[in-house]
């Protein structure tokens, strides 16, 4: 039992890095495995689905590989940022260039995806797998809903719930909002304590002025008595 359940888990499967969100980009994996004991994998197929193309597709090298990217026209143009679509992938294929998988070995093709659609909660990536015997390992069956999974399934990839538009706007209005409001509290509080200064800087003012006249006035009644008292005893 254990024998057979081996084999018929080892599958071409395809998993994001982080998460896939629906209308976003990704990094995706095709994580292929060798069930041969006598013979190597050499060339990988991926076939993009026609009902939801694709228009960004870019492979990441791999060591030992060599990757193409076919590109179809569409029957209906798309729209991505303000651009219109004529095209998109239909299949990334992965030869051998010198690499390969052994028996017992698995190897991973990572692309970076986008824009994803969303209006389908997954994408299904037929694939075809040989090997350097001439073999080829056709993994296109779809599970269905309910179903047990077939014997050589297609690699699905599960898109999860958007999020937004991935660049923090909303955040970064917050942050432009509170960052506005505490520059306008500052700026009140410093026009409110320059009006207090002026104001102080005034009142004390005024008390010097008012302390000076009243010294003068002081000084010109006493030179006022001292006179009038001359005037006295001359007489």
């Amino acid at each position: 039992m254990f024998l057979l359940a081996g084999p018929a888990s080892a599958h071409v499967s395809v998993q994001p890095q982080g998460e896939a969100a629906k209308g976003g980009y990704a990094v995706i994996n095709f994580k292929v495995p060798n069930e041969r004991d006598d013979a190597s994998t050499t060339k990988v197929e991926v076939n993009f689905p026609a009902d939801h193309p694709l228009a960004s597709v870019m492979p990441q090298p791999v060591p030992g590989w060599k990757a193409s990217v076919a590109k179809e026209k569409l029957a209906k143009p798309l729209t991505m940022h303000g651009n219109t679509i004529t095209e998109a992938v239909s299949k990334v294929t992965w030869t051998s260039d010198g690499g390969k998988i052994g028996p017992g070995e698995f190897q991973q093709f990572p692309l970076s995806v986008g824009q994803l659609p969303e209006n389908t909660d997954q994408l299904v990536f037929k694939t075809l797998q040989t090997y350097d015997n001439k073999e080829v390992v056709r993994w296109i069956e779809e599970t269905k809903e309910g179903a047990e999974e077939p014997e050589s399934p297609a690699p699905v990839l599960k898109l999860t719930a958007a999020t937004g538009d991935g660049h923090g706007a909303a955040g970064s209005d917050d942050s432009a909002s509170d960052t506005a409001d505490k520059a306008a509290a500052t700026t009140g509080d410093q026009r409110n304590g320059t009006t207090e200064t002026a104001s102080a800087d005034s009142s004390d003012t005024t008390a010097r002025v008012l302390g000076v006249v009243g010294i003068v006035v002081g000084a010109a009644g006493v030179a006022f008595g001292v006179l009038a008292g001359r005037r006295r005893t001359t007489s």
